[in-house]
C-alpha cells in the first residue's frame, strides 16, 4: 500500500485573469485558505498596484504570504520559497487543504516543483556593467561561461541573460549547475484560467488602478523608503512615479501601464503554457467547472 499524500491544489492564471474573486469562491467551498504566491503582494504598502486582496476579501478567506516585508527589503525567490513551503506544511500539520494562487510562475514552480535557485542577491554594480556591454556582448559571454543555460534562455531576454551571468560571477559556477529539482512529496492539482478577453480586462484594471489611488500610493511610498525604491520599477508604480515627477500625463500613464501589462501578461501564458499545462478552465462557468475538477481529484 502506497503512502498517503497531501493533496495541493494551485490556480495559475496571467495579471487580470480574476483569480483572486474566484479563489475566493472556491476556498469558500472548500471551507480553506489562500496562499498567495505573489512577487509583488508580499510586501506591505503595496496594495493597489499589485491588485491584493481587499481588506474585506482576507476578511471572508484568511491569506497567507501576503504583507510579510517592507518593500525596502527585497525577497528572492529562494527566500519565498522558504517562507512558504514552511507555511503550506503548516496547513498540512492542520489537515487543511493548501490551496495556492498567483500568476508568478518562477515562484510557484519553486515550490510545488522543487527548484533550488541559487540564493545570489541582485548584484547592482554588476548589472549595471552587464547592461552598458549590451545583449549581444552578454550573449556571447553567457555562451563561454555556461552554454546550457544560454540553449534555455531567448537571446532577446536580457533580464534571464544578465540573471545568468550573475550568478556565475558571484559563484564562479554555471547557473546551469546549481538549478536542481526535488518536488515535494504532494499530490497536486494545477489549474488555469486563460481569459478571451484579457486585453479589455487589462484596460479596465490599469483605469481602476488609478482611479483607486495608485499615485498617492506611490507618494506614499516615496515618503517613507526614497525615490530610489527599486521596486517602484514594477509596473503600475514606475508610471505612477513619472506622473509624480512631471514627467508623463496620467492618460499617457495609463496607456504606458496598459501596454506594459498586456506584454507582461502575454509572458505569463508563454511561461504557464509550456512550464505548467495546467488543466483549463471552462469561461462559461469558471466556479462549476473548478468545483468539478476539485472534488474529482479529492474523491
Amino acid at each position: 500500500m502506497s503512502a498517503y499524500l497531501p493533496h495541493v491544489i494551485v490556480l495559475v492564471g496571467a495579471t487580470a485573469t480574476g483569480k483572486t474573486e474566484l479563489a475566493i469562491e472556491i476556498a469558500e467551498y472548500l471551507k480553506t485558505h489562500i496562499h498567495n504566491i505573489d512577487s509583488r503582494q508580499i510586501y506591505k504598502s503595496m496594495d493597489i498596484g499589485t491588485a491584493k486582496p481587499s481588506k474585506n476579501q482576507q476578511k471572508k478567506i484568511k491569506h497567507f504570504l501576503i504583507d510579510i516585508e517592507e518593500p525596502i527589503n527585497p525577497i528572492n525567490v529562494k527566500q519565498f520559497q522558504e517562507i512558504a513551503q514552511k507555511s503550506i506544511k503548516q496547513e498540512i500539520k492542520q489537515n487543511n487543504l493548501p490551496f495556492l494562487v498567483g500568476g508568478s510562475g518562477l515562484y510557484m514552480n519553486s515550490i510545488t516543483r522543487g527548484f533550488f535557485v541559487p540564493d545570489v542577491p541582485p548584484q547592482n554594480n554588476l548589472r549595471e556593467q552587464f547592461e552598458e556591454l549590451g545583449q549581444k556582448k552578454c550573449w556571447e559571454l553567457l555562451i563561454n561561461c555556461d552554454p546550457i543555460s544560454a540553449k534555455k534562455i531567448n537571446y532577446a531576454d536580457q533580464i534571464r541573460t544578465i540573471r545568468a551571468l550573475e550568478v556565475f560571477y558571484v559563484t564562479g559556477k554555471p547557473l546551469s549547475t546549481q538549478k536542481i529539482q526535488k518536488p515535494p512529496r504532494w499530490k497536486i492539482l494545477e489549474l488555469g484560467i486563460n481569459r478571451d478577453n484579457l486585453k479589455e480586462r487589462i484596460l479596465q484594471r490599469t483605469q481602476n488602478m488609478f482611479s483607486a489611488g495608485i499615485i498617492e500610493e506611490t507618494k506614499h511610498l516615496i515618503t517613507k523608503y526614497g525615490n530610489d525604491l527599486p521596486i517602484l520599477e514594477t509596473i503600475g508604480y514606475r508610471e505612477a512615479k513619472d506622473v509624480i515627477n512631471k514627467n508623463l500625463p496620467i492618460d499617457r500613464a495609463i496607456e504606458l501601464t496598459t501596454t506594459k501589462t498586456i506584454q507582461f501578461a502575454k509572458r505569463q501564458k508563454t511561461w504557464f503554457r509550456n512550464k505548467n499545462n495546467p488543466i483549463w478552465l471552462n469561461n462559461k462557468n469558471l466556479l462549476k467547472d473548478a468545483i468539478i475538477k476539485i472534488e474529482s481529484f479529492l474523491s
